[in-house]
């Protein structure tokens, strides 16, 4: 499948709700994993970053997502992934998105949640998140329902050049 541009701020469709994919096992399902694996890949491939990405992202209103970490794991995609359960405990953390290039958004997650969703085949399956995964998917599942890191910074000042940002690095994340 093509590589497809990743749309960014100020499309408006980045903050429409994503509809649930109703027929997992359809063409047109499987070809988005494939379209969000081979545009994850490329972003990567590009920028040196890159874990994971929403269907909104590349313009398809679908609940799905693709992750693919660096730890030695095998990729995998969410679809229609719901968080059932979040820690009380939260941190703060300097956060980013391929769709706000280069600007960094401070935000507040939850320290590990778990989530349900159904994978490719259409098997329903549960993944219990902490930490920099937590965050990764809380980050993606905002996307399905038409939140931006931008939404959800901690207030007015909680905006960065990613280059500022990272000169704090020491600093990016707490935890209360």
């Amino acid at each position: 499948m093509p590589i497809k541009e990743i749309l960014l701020l100020g499309n408006q469709q980045l903050w429409q709700p994503s509809a649930a994919i109703a027929d997992i096992h359809s063409q047109a399902t499987q070809a988005l994993v494939t379209d969000l694996a081979d545009t994850l890949a490329d972003f990567r491939l590009r920028n040196g970053f890159g874990r994971a990405i929403a269907a909104p992202q590349i313009g398809a209103l679908q609940k799905m997502i693709f992750v693919n970490l660096r730890d030695g794991s095998d990729p995998f995609a969410l679809i229609n992934p719901h968080i059932v359960n979040a820690s009380d405990e939260l941190f703060e953390l300097w956060d980013d998105c391929f769709s706000l290039p280069n600007l960094m958004v401070r935000v507040r997650r939850h320290v590990s949640i778990d989530v349900r969703f159904a994978d490719q085949f259409g098997k329903t399956r549960e993944l219990t998140a902490t930490d920099d995964l937590s965050e990764l998917l809380q980050h993606e599942i905002d996307h399905l329902s038409g939140i931006l890191a931008t939404d959800r910074a901690i207030d007015a000042r909680s905006l960065a050049l990613r280059s500022e940002a990272m000169k704090n690095q020491g600093t990016t994340r707490f935890r209360f």
